[in-house]
This record gives C-alpha cells, sequence and structure tokens, in this order.
C-alpha cells in the first residue's frame, strides 16, 4: 500500500518538493539582504529609529505580504489538491472495489493513504514555516505585531496543525460528496470560512484578557507626545502609545477616545473613553475634550487614565500552542469519523 500511494502521488510530491527547494532558496537569499539592510539601518538608528524603522518596513511590506500570503495558502492548496483527490478519485473511478477485493481492508487501505499522505502535507508545510519565520523575524521584531491575524497564521507552528486540519478536510469531503471537483470546492469554502472566524470569533477567547488603566500621562504618542521627555524615558517606562485620539460631540458633551497599543500585545478593547480615578468617564474641558484645548498637552498635565483590554505579549506562544492544538484535534475527530463512514456507510 505504501508503494502504491507513492506511485499514484509522486507527481504531486515531486512539485511540492521543487517548489519548496525554489521558494526556500529565494527565502534564504532575500532573508540574508533583509538582515544586512535591518544592521545597517534600524540595528545603528540611533535618535531617529522612528523614520529608519518606517523605511524599512516599507521596503519589504509588499514582498512580506507576499511571502505571508503564500504560507497561508499552502495549507488550503494542501486540502485542496491533496486531501479532496485521496479518496474522492477512487471513488469516482471505481477503482476502490479492487483494493477492497484484495486483502487490504478498508481500514487499512484508508490508515496508510492518510498516514503517508498526510505527513507529507504536514513536513512540507513545516518546512516553509519554518523559513519563513526566520525570514520575518528581523520585520515582526520591528512591527511588533504577531498577534495581527494574518501574520499570527503565518507564523510559528500554527501553519502546520492547518495543514492537518485542511487535509482531513479535504479527505472527508471527497469521502462524502464522492466527486473530485465538487469536493475540493467544498475543501476550499470551508478552510477560507474557518481561517476567517477564528481569529475574530475563536481566538480571543482562549485566555482570559488582562484589564489595564493608562494614566494619560504615560501614554506617548507615535513619533512624540504626552508623557516623553524627548529622550523617550516615559514611554520605556509605560510601553503604551495612544494610536489615536478622536473627539467627538461640542461644548460639555464633547468626548475624546484613545487607542492605546503596547508593543507585541494584543488589545481587544478599540478605543477607550477618558476616565477618571473612579471609573467614571469625563466628557468636556474635564477629559480634554474641548475644542479649544489641545488633548495632547492636556493628557500630559492629568490625572486620568483610559482602561485598556488586552492579551499581553508573553501570550504568543501560548496562542500558538492553544490553536495549534485546536486544529490537531478536529483533524483527529475527522480521521476518526473518515474511519467510521468508510467501514460502515459507504458500500
Amino acid at each position: 500500500m505504501i508503494w502504491l500511494t507513492w506511485r499514484q502521488y509522486r507527481v504531486q510530491t515531486l512539485v511540492a518538493l521543487a517548489a519548496l527547494v525554489a521558494v526556500t532558496a529565494a527565502l534564504v537569499i532575500t532573508g540574508f539582504q533583509l538582515r544586512d539592510t535591518y544592521d545597517s539601518t534600524v540595528a545603528v538608528c540611533g535618535s531617529d529609529c522612528g523614520a529608519a524603522r518606517n523605511a524599512f518596513v516599507t521596503r519589504y511590506s509588499t514582498l512580506s505580504a507576499f511571502v505571508t500570503g503564500l504560507l497561508i495558502a499552502v495549507p488550503g492548496l494542501m486540502g485542496v489538491f491533496w486531501g479532496a483527490p485521496l479518496i474522492a478519485r477512487e471513488l469516482e473511478t471505481g477503482t476502490h472495489r479492487l483494493i477492497w477485493n484484495q486483502s487490504i481492508t478498508r481500514t487499512h487501505w484508508l490508515g496508510v493513504r492518510l498516514t503517508a499522505v498526510g505527513l507529507a502535507a504536514v513536513a512540507v508545510t513545516a518546512l516553509l514555516s519554518l523559513t519563513v519565520t526566520w525570514w520575518a523575524s528581523p520585520l515582526d521584531e520591528v512591527n511588533s505585531d504577531r498577534f495581527t491575524p494574518v501574520v499570527f497564521d503565518g507564523r510559528g507552528i500554527v501553519p502546520l496543525a492547518y495543514a492537518a486540519f485542511a487535509f482531513t478536510v479535504g479527505v472527508c469531503a471527497g469521502l462524502l460528496i464522492r466527486r473530485t471537483v465538487p469536493a475540493m470546492a467544498a475543501t476550499l469554502a470551508v478552510f477560507v470560512a474557518v481561517q476567517v472566524l477564528m481569529p475574530f470569533a475563536v481566538r480571543p477567547h482562549f485566555m482570559t484578557p488582562v484589564r489595564t488603566e493608562i494614566a494619560l500621562a504615560a501614554l506617548t504618542l507615535r513619533g512624540g507626545g504626552p508623557g516623553e521627555d524627548g529622550n523617550g524615558t516615559a514611554a520605556s517606562r509605560s510601553g503604551w502609545e495612544a494610536t489615536n485620539i478622536s473627539m467627538s460631540g461640542e461644548g460639555d458633551a464633547a468626548q475624546v477616545v484613545v487607542g492605546a497599543a503596547r508593543p507585541g500585545a494584543w488589545v481587544v478593547s478599540g478605543s477607550s473613553p477618558v476616565l477618571d480615578s473612579s471609573g467614571r468617564e469625563v466628557r468636556g474641558a474635564e477629559g480634554c475634550a474641548q475644542r479649544d484645548i489641545d488633548p495632547v498637552e492636556c493628557f500630559a498635565k492629568s490625572d486620568l487614565h483610559v482602561e485598556v483590554v488586552h492579551h499581553p505579549a508573553d501570550r504568543y506562544w501560548t496562542f500558538q500552542w492553544i490553536e495549534s492544538g485546536v486544529f490537531l484535534a478536529l483533524a483527529g475527530l475527522l480521521t476518526g469519523f473518515c474511519t467510521w463512514w468508510l467501514r460502515r456507510r459507504l458500500n
């Protein structure tokens, strides 16, 4: 069975390996160039780090988006082109009956195919994920945005779990639909739907987020602002910066809301209103919300604060392991379902 499986999938495997070698070579070459640029600009930027960091990110942003998108797409492609046809093609052509009339049992036949092709799909994804994570590490250090949905999905160990999940989805789709092309379409639809749903509806609830009160005087604006003494001392103490300040309303009813961020953290609360020491929202001049008041200067002199709900940066790998466990568990359940369906329901 192992030899037969190799004979059937040797073309796909060799094409995938050739593509992996080509992509890896390109990433290694550009990865060293990226590190040389980082060492000669960002690493020695001194007092002009903002401009150097922006220039560095801008230079490689397009290539980074392409590389990350490629890694996100690979598990789905494995499910569509390797998982869906695995059983659907046999059922569609009727060749499964010839195999089952030999000494090979259904369970053994399915187990060998799932193990051999599935492990190959995970291995290809793992090698690509390792290379992409290495390649993008200087950019991730500068951006400090590893929790961003696209970046999170395209780094670390979760792509391996995505590959296992997408592959088993494809196998189940082929087993149930019994037609290769419709099974491929169903696999793609399920994979895309899950990838969209996970970061917004599921991932934020892996752990209870942390609520933090941040003094407005300790906030810095990107590029300078309240709480900064020119050398960044306040910024290094608090670690929080105001990403945006917006004002609405007039007079005493005017309101200021502040968006805050911290390098590496995942803020899930969005923009927050200004609060006093008792936790009451303050508006108007008291809350730095008058049109004739510069909110930046007002923040620096106030004892007000905002409340931010976030996941700290040190939870990144915990989230990676949790999400990987979720998708591997789903892959295991789908494998069990396929085995049961093949033995009990498929004639």
